[in-house]
């Protein structure tokens, strides 16, 4: 069993940065893919980046490119989500999840997830 806890969100001005970080609990959290998917009210939850075991690939929502960064630290067990220039529509709450067989856009592919964390970016 793998247990996700994420923490980092709060309110943010637009054009603000924000770090997510997610602490894992079991120590093979190296063999797993990692995810950051997020949703905002009345939305369905939607991929954001995600890194594969190694750290070596990353696959980021293209709303996302060349704002937020996904990286990873397995000697502690977690993965982090840095966003920068933020902007209003990114107001969602963010998961964490971990895959066992990759690091894909499908959350349907993850089978472990976090409670969540809140995003609000004010204009």
């Amino acid at each position: 069993q793998v247990q996700l806890v994420e923490s980092g969100g709060g309110l943010v001005q637009a054009g603000g940065s924000l770090r997510l970080s997610c602490a894992a609990s079991r120590r093979i959290f190296s063999s797993y893919g990692m995810g950051w998917f997020r949703q905002a009210p009345e939305k369905e939850r939607e991929f954001v980046a995600a890194i594969s075991w190694t750290g070596c690939t990353r696959n980021y929502a293209d709303s996302v490119k060349g704002r937020f960064t996904i990286s990873r630290y397995n000697a502690k067990n977690t993965v982090s989500l840095q966003m920068s220039s933020l902007i209003a529509d990114v107001t969602a709450v963010y998961y964490c999840a971990a895959d066992r067989s990759g690091w894909g856009r499908n959350s349907g592919d993850y089978g472990y997830w976090g409670q969540g964390t809140q995003v609000t970016v004010s204009s």
